[in-house]
C-alpha cells in the first residue's frame, strides 16, 4: 500500500482530521444516549404492558366468576 502524499500543510491536515474525529465521536455519544433512553423506554413499556395484561386477565376471571354466581340461582330455580 502506498503512502499518500498530501500537498496541504500538516497543520491544516491535523485540524481537519481532529475536527473529523471530534465530529464522529460527538455523533456516536449522542447516538449512545438516544439508544440508552429508547432501551429504558421499551423496558418500562413492556413492564407496563405486562401489568395491564395481568390486570385484564384478573378482571376476566372475576367477570366469569360473577356470571357463574348469577346463573347458579337461576339453575336451582329451574
Amino acid at each position: 500500500m502506498e503512502d499518500k502524499a498530501y500537498r496541504s500543510p500538516v497543520r491544516k491536515l491535523m485540524q481537519f482530521f481532529e475536527r473529523s474525529r471530534d465530529g464522529w465521536k460527538r455523533k456516536r455519544q449522542e447516538a449512545k444516549v438516544v439508544t440508552r433512553r429508547l432501551s429504558n423506554r421499551v423496558r418500562k413499556l413492556e413492564a407496563s404492558r405486562d401489568l395491564w395484561k395481568e390486570r385484564a386477565k384478573q378482571q376476566q376471571q372475576e367477570l366469569r366468576r360473577l356470571r357463574e354466581e348469577l346463573e347458579s340461582p337461576q339453575k336451582a330455580v329451574a
